[in-house]
């Protein structure tokens, strides 16, 4: 059976996934921010991070990806071209602007888009992704079985933030309507602590 375990991040309580299965030794995360629960979690439950899906490449959702790398090496990053260039700029990505800029350039960025698909876990639905560009135009949706991974491109209750650079209204509002489709009948996981999120950014 799969698993999802949700951590809240410290910076404006982004959320990172981790999917595992029963009786499996891999996981894969969904965003990657502290890394010290999350490490923490794997090994309480002796998991090891086969590989990263990035929603898109704003610093709040990637930032823990160079501590990461130190302890999971052989972890692979999964992203559109345009969150694989964001990540490894702290300008593209935002974090120029924070306390702490980061950037990952790393060689291990692998590049999904529109209609692929990875099976994670034999004997599972694979995971789909779809592009959902407006809040960001690296933003990526993705489907696993009865739950969908939203990042920023679609947190229930709340409009789509498009006052961020490279955003664009007209395509949040397409990409929102294609979202909604999609969670029809499943699970949305989207991208920040729903509350937590308001209070930051009301």
């Amino acid at each position: 059976m799969l698993r999802i375990q949700e951590i809240v991040n410290s910076i404006f309580t982004s959320k990172t996934y981790v999917i595992y299965k029963e009786g499996e030794r891999l996981a894969w995360l969904v965003d990657i921010g502290d890394v010290a629960p999350v490490m923490a979690f794997l090994k309480e439950n002796k998991l090891t991070v086969a590989g990263v899906f990035l929603t898109h490449g704003h610093f709040d959702h990637m930032y823990g990806l160079p501590a990461l790398m130190e302890q999971e090496p052989e972890a692979k990053i999964y992203a559109t071209a345009y969150t694989r260039e964001m990540i490894a700029s702290t300008k593209l990505n935002l974090s120029k602007y924070n306390e702490t800029p980061v950037s990952y350039p790393g060689d291990n960025v692998l590049v999904v888009q529109e209609g692929d698909k990875l099976q994670l876990f034999e004997g599972e639905a694979p995971m789909e992704f779809y592009e959902t560009p407006g809040h960001n135009p690296g933003c990526l949706t993705m489907v696993l079985a009865d739950k969908v991974f939203t990042g920023d491109a679609y947190i229930p209750g709340i409009g789509v933030n498009t006052t961020v650079p490279k955003s664009d209204k007209v395509l949040a509002s397409q990409s929102l309507d294609r979202i909604r489709k999609l969670a029809e009948g499943r699970t949305v996981l989207s991208g920040h602590q729903i509350d937590n999120y308001l209070r930051l950014n009301g």
